[in-house]
């Protein structure tokens, strides 16, 4: 699960141009704008990631004003990547000293360092109230919900770069990856699984929350019509292997329909194995999406997402640390000039990340 807040610290502390009042603080690859008074190199904060909703509470009041909210009917503040005196600011820190009381009912004196309880990178984001802020789901792609998201396979999540550049440069220096681009629909997951694991033979498609109907009530949903008028559910019960295919739909009437597609399309960017529950490869997933396409699957309506580059080294792409990793996700989509990103997979399917353009960041809309 994504940690939306966490005990972290300043890794430096930069002047910006023209401001008295406030400076540039860097978290892990990330870049905030904080109050010139409030941090130092070294020192304890509480870091919001972007998409981070926060409750209102005495120690955001002062944003609520620029960045109110109201979520899940309760007022907070959305943090969100904003542009000022010419900087990017990529989340929110705040002093860890003002979340004292967090621990109150431990034996925590103030003046105390945090991290005699929370260590560094520990997710505090329960403590907050803290959630993932999501836009409302637009009413034609509800769906008569028979259950929450199956436990058999994961939601699909890339972890962002700026968080883990140490395990992209340093511990998997000279990996091959799969470049793809970065698709701005919604999520779509589609399963099969034969009578051995379950008593019967059951498959179905997922919302990114909820295990949707395929009933004739639900048939004007996108999602299950994607399902069934592509020819995926019935490939899929004639391949008879347990296995979740994960994309991104896209078109009319699916958010803001950014590619300006004239009809909707699914771009497949995982396939999950159920029974050794995990992803396949980048080849073996191109593979098995030939499969599924001799078997039915219309390539008009799924797809795979547009590889940029594949079986390559950063190096090979002149990318050196996260900055140039940023600069090479800033290019043209399908038929957009701004792309969200790029996402970036070993070809042993053990590794990956997403980038998420600055640009894509600055120019998205409420």
């Amino acid at each position: 699960m994504r940690q939306l807040a966490t005990v972290e610290r300043i890794d430096e502390v930069l002047p910006i141009e023209g401001a008295d009042a406030i400076v540039l603080v860097k978290i892990k690859g990330w870049q905030c704008i904080a109050l010139k008074e409030e941090f130092k190199e070294g020192d304890l904060c509480i870091y919001f990631e972007i998409d981070s909703w926060i409750p209102r509470m005495p120690q955001v009041e002062h944003l609520y004003s620029r960045a109110g909210k109201k979520f899940n009917n309760r007022e907070g503040i959305r943090i969100k990547t904003i542009k000022l005196r010419g900087q990017l600011s990529q989340g929110l820190a705040l002093p860890a000293d003002k979340f004292v009381n967090l621990f109150e009912d431990s034996d925590f004196d103030e003046g105390q360092e945090i991290t005699e309880f929370f260590f560094v990178g520990n997710d505090v984001s329960e403590m907050i109230g803290v959630e993932k802020f999501e836009l409302p789901i637009p009413a034609e792609l509800e769906g008569q919900a028979k259950g929450n998201y199956p436990d058999f396979m994961p939601k699909t999540a890339q972890d962002r770069c700026q968080n883990i550049a140490e395990k992209i440069f340093v511990k998997n220096a000279g990996v091959r990856y799969e470049r793809s681009v970065k698709m701005d629909g919604t999520s779509f997951s589609a399963y099969h699984i034969e009578p051995e694991l379950t008593p019967d033979t059951i498959s179905g498609v997922c919302s990114r929350n909820w295990d949707l109907e395929i009933t004739e009530e639900n048939a004007g949903n996108y999602l299950v019509r994607m399902f069934i008028d592509s020819g995926l559910q019935a490939a899929l019960h004639e391949f008879k292997q347990n296995i979740a295919v994960q994309g991104e739909l896209m078109g009319p009437g699916v958010g803001k329909n950014r590619e300006s597609l004239a009809s909707r399309k699914l771009f497949v960017f995982d396939i999950f194995d159920i029974d050794k529950q995990d992803y396949l490869t980048p080849k073996e997933r191109h593979a098995m999406l030939a499969r599924l396409h001799e078997l039915g699957v219309k390539k008009d309506m799924i797809e795979s997402v547009p590889i940029l580059d594949m079986d390559v080294s950063l190096e090979e792409l002149d990318i050196t640390e996260t900055t140039s990793l940023l600069l090479a996700a800033e290019g043209p989509s399908l038929n957009h000039k701004i792309r969200e990103g790029d996402v970036y997979k070993s070809m042993d399917g053990t590794f990956s990340f997403k980038v998420i353009s600055n640009k894509f960041l600055l120019k998205e809309e409420d």
